[in-house]
């Protein structure tokens, strides 16, 4: 490969992310390099560029802090792949780079996309493999049952959110309540399954969950929005005895959380948190999550759009920010 600069997205002071020029790394031993063609903005790269979770110095290494990524691989040190072969990418936080034309990422974090596949739809796979995680430990079934006659309320449908309403389907829970409030993830909710959407503008998550139990609550109430205030309110809706999982980051970097143990007295939950997928032994979650979008049985049409150009990274963040569109993608070609 004769090029020796590439353009990538940085991080060059708190909230502020810019296209510039950088050389293309290198791959070591146990490395390969990737020539990225899409990547995506995930809710915990908003976190890092705007609420202080980034603890390093400015400015950030090129790339960082993309984290869901797909291309093709260019140069291997790793007897795993070889050139031409498309992958996926999910790389450790430390370690990302997704927002660069050229990436060197370590094979342990590569994932080989089926042949004739398409990778802008299976860039999706990283999304959805953290809550495949996730729902492993919120809703075991050998420890918790069949999700059958069960209700289970989302706090929260932004893309992930609207993961865990298709997982919820797909496991058969019998209703599904979600909240947030933008009125375009509803609307996409209760295509993904939806029993009951709950437009918090204007209605109480709680009231609503209630409402949908007689009064007993969700046996699965699940925060994917990040807040402690949404944290406080899944502890509300929760049934008896019911669970809990804490999807969503924490709200700020350092210091201790809100949070009312009253609640969790009162109702005696079982809580579980979730994050570190790029951890899990083989990265099961996020094979899984390929075959589920390549079979079809998770439909990621609406996380297709918008898509940006890498020399707009700046827009395209701002535009996560505010939540325009499904789930925000920059073209890295």
């Amino acid at each position: 490969m004769g090029d020796t600069t590439m353009c990538a997205a940085q991080l060059v002071a708190p909230g502020r992310i810019e296209a510039v020029e950088a050389p293309v790394p290198r791959p070591r031993e146990g490395e390969v390099l990737v020539r990225s063609r899409r990547g995506s903005i995930c809710g915990s790269d908003l976190h890092v560029m705007h609420d202080g979770f980034y603890r390093g110095t400015y400015p950030a290494a090129p790339g960082y802090p993309g984290h869901e990524g797909v291309g093709v691989v260019e140069d291997s040190r790793d007897p795993a792949f070889a050139p031409g072969d498309v992958v996926l990418a999910v790389p450790v936080p430390r370690d990302a780079r997704c927002f660069a034309q050229w990436q060197v990422v370590k094979a342990a974090s590569l994932i080989g996309l089926p042949r004739g596949a398409d990778p802008d739809r299976l860039l999706l796979a990283q999304q959805l493999g953290t809550t495949i995680f996730a729902m492993r430990r919120f809703w075991p079934p050998a420890v918790a049952g069949p999700a059958e006659g069960r209700t289970v309320a989302i706090c929260g449908v932004g893309s992930a959110g609207l993961f865990f309403t298709a997982l919820a389907r797909l496991a058969d829970f019998s209703r599904i309540v979600v909240a947030d409030r933008a009125p375009s993830r509803l609307d996409i909710a209760a295509e993904f399954g939806a029993d009951v959407v709950v437009d918090v503008r204007r209605d109480s998550f709680v009231d609503a969950v209630m409402e949908s139990t007689g009064g007993e609550g969700a046996d699965l109430v699940i925060e994917a929005v990040g807040y402690d205030e949404t944290r406080v309110q899944c502890l509300q809706a929760v049934k008896t005895w019911g669970r809990v999982g804490y999807f969503g980051f924490p709200e700020r970097p350092d210091g201790p959380s809100t949070w009312s143990y009253n609640d969790a007295w009162a109702r005696r939950p079982t809580i579980e948190h979730s994050h570190s997928t790029q951890a899990e032994p083989g990265l099961t979650a996020f094979r899984e999550a390929i075959d589920l979008i390549h079979s079809g049985a998770v439909d990621v049409t609406p996380f297709l759009d918008p898509v940006y150009p890498l020399a707009r990274v700046a827009e395209a963040f701002e535009a996560a920010r505010t939540q325009q569109g499904g789930k925000i993608a920059i073209d890295l070609r």
